[in-house]
């Protein structure tokens, strides 16, 4: 991905900068507003015109790019290795940047193409509308970003310079990146095409979910070199003051000023914050256990592959093997009806994105630990032929297998799952005299919904015409007791459901909901 846009609330210094407006801390009585900040007319109500950097305001942040890549340097063991261009935009033009990388992005595309299987798995309201919700969401609050292909970080020619700062912490942090690595090259892991067979199948359950691990490093990294940058006037950093960490977390979800994400979903929010937050507990423990070169060179030369390192840094530092299942060959029995459609991880951030959905947050901090692998597979019907039937939920079938590392987890799992059930469908009714033992089968207004307990693994079919989704089932669970799961848990992760929002979120921008306050 060749954009990172960040849109920052400073930790230390109390300062918000989005692209809908920059509020700076409530000056003291008989201040006037910062300079370069538009703010509220308390005699009519209006905005004051946005105001533009001078040319010596311009020359002074231009001039401090310098300094502050070098503190990003000292800070992250990093070196530079060259300096970085730097270039002052508009608004206009960052907002047009913004609206253009998002219609033309990989991850965007295949995003916008999972929305019906969000839906399907309940994550998204039926009639929510993705696309416009984020569009809108993004182009507010961008601030500021580092381009990758040209190496040029980009300044905003509407926030006052000493506001800009720390800013530049974050986006030197990926220019150092950049310089170590390649971001372009060493970012960008998932396959965007469909997968067409099960050679296909595998080969995106191999490469996929690493993006999503490898942006949680990325933003983690920049977030340690911004909050130590924050706190420099006070000698302190994020290492020697641990609970500085914490404090950012609980801040994090305070949605308060932010009324676009406050009524987002739980998926949105929780993927928006994933990066920074476990990405920056993920370093802290890193550089704790293994210093500061480890935690930022080291970890950039030996990344993680899944959501389950991440939030599992000691899972990473003992390089344990991360669960991963494997896909049988499901086309021989659902080409002649369905069309492949999407196929993808449900990994640890999913399942606790879905469990604190379902059952709340105490459910989710038991359950996703017992988290030991899981696969979704989604196929849309042929039956479904103009735009507008494509885009129903009841035009895709989904498969889920998931594993738990006890029978009681996945019985546990199993209850909540159907629970939920007329959460995403209407006309839900049980059908026990269908059930075999370890069952439930329900009728929908999508069709069949068959969950079936088999000791620590939970299948589930939605849609499938019910003497199929046994087929399924038995293939399915079969892959995993045939010898192929061994060889599957040393392959790097598969994108999980969550992955392209995720990724999309990382490079669109550290945005104001998504920090401090």
């Amino acid at each position: 991905m060749a954009l990172r846009w960040f849109g920052l609330a400073w930790l230390a210094v109390g300062i918000v900068v989005c692209g809908a407006q920059t509020a700076p801390t409530a000056p003291k009585p008989g201040e006037g507003p910062a300079s370069g900040v538009p703010q509220d007319n308390p005699d009519n109500g209006k905005k004051t015109p946005e105001t533009h950097l001078t040319p010596a305001q311009a020359k002074e942040l231009f001039r401090s790019v310098d300094d502050i890549l070098h503190f990003a340097s000292s800070d992250s063991k990093l070196p530079v290795k060259h300096e970085v261009k730097r270039k002052l935009q508009t608004r206009t033009s960052v907002e047009k940047y913004v609206v253009d990388k998002f219609n033309d992005d990989e991850d965007a595309k295949r995003m916008q193409r999972s929305e019906i299987v969000l839906k399907k798995f309940g994550l998204l309201d039926r009639d929510f509308q993705l696309k416009p919700f984020l569009v809108s969401l993004l182009t507010e609050q961008i601030a500021g970003y580092y381009d990758s292909k040209t190496k040029t970080v980009n300044l905003l020619d509407w926030i006052a310079p000493d506001s800009q700062k720390p800013v530049l912490a974050h986006e030197l942090t990926h220019a150092l990146q950049d310089q170590h690595v390649d971001l372009d090259s060493w970012e960008n892991k998932s396959l965007s095409d469909v997968s067409k067979n099960v050679e296909d199948d595998n080969k995106h359950l191999a490469v996929d979910e690493v993006d999503t691990a490898r942006e949680a490093v990325l933003e983690g990294q920049a977030m340690a070199v911004f909050v130590d940058y924050s706190l420099k006037g006070s000698g302190k950093t994020l290492l020697t003051s641990p609970n500085v960490a914490g404090s950012l977390n609980e801040d994090l979800t305070d949605n308060s000023d932010s009324p676009v994400m406050a009524r987002a979903p739980l998926l949105l929010q929780e993927s928006l914050l994933f990066p920074y937050r476990e990405g920056l507990n993920f370093e802290q423990v890193l550089m704790k256990d293994k210093g500061l070169t480890e935690a930022f060179a080291g970890v950039l030369d030996r990344p993680p592959s899944t959501s389950f390192e991440i939030l599992n840094p000691k899972s990473y530092e003992r390089q344990a093997k991360v669960p991963l299942l494997q896909m049988p060959d499901v086309h021989g029995l659902l080409d002649n009806q369905y069309a492949p459609y999407d196929i993808g991880v449900m990994g640890a951030l999913d399942v606790r994105i879905l469990t604190e959905l379902f059952a709340g947050e105490d459910a989710a901090v038991a359950l996703t630990p017992q988290w030991d692998g899981g696969i979704y597979y989604a196929a849309q019907s042929k039956m479904a032929k103009t735009p507008e039937q494509k885009a129903e939920t009841g035009s895709v079938a989904l498969m889920y297998l998931s594993a738990w590392k006890s029978p009681d987890a996945a019985k546990t799992f199993a209850a909540i799952y159907a629970e939920e059930l007329g959460r995403k469908y209407s006309g839900v009714k049980r059908q026990q005299e269908l059930e075999s033992n370890g069952e439930q089968i329900y009728q929908t207004n999508e069709g069949p919904v068959l969950i079936a307990l088999n000791g620590n693994q939970v299948f589930t079919s939605e849609s499938f015409e019910l003497g199929l989704a046994h087929k399924l089932e038995f293939l399915m669970e079969g892959a995993q007791s045939n010898g192929n799961l061994q060889t599957a848990q040393t392959t790097p992760g598969a994108k999980e459901l969550s992955g392209a929002i995720v990724h999309v979120f990382a490079n669109c921008g550290l945005m104001r909901v998504g920090m401090p306050h």
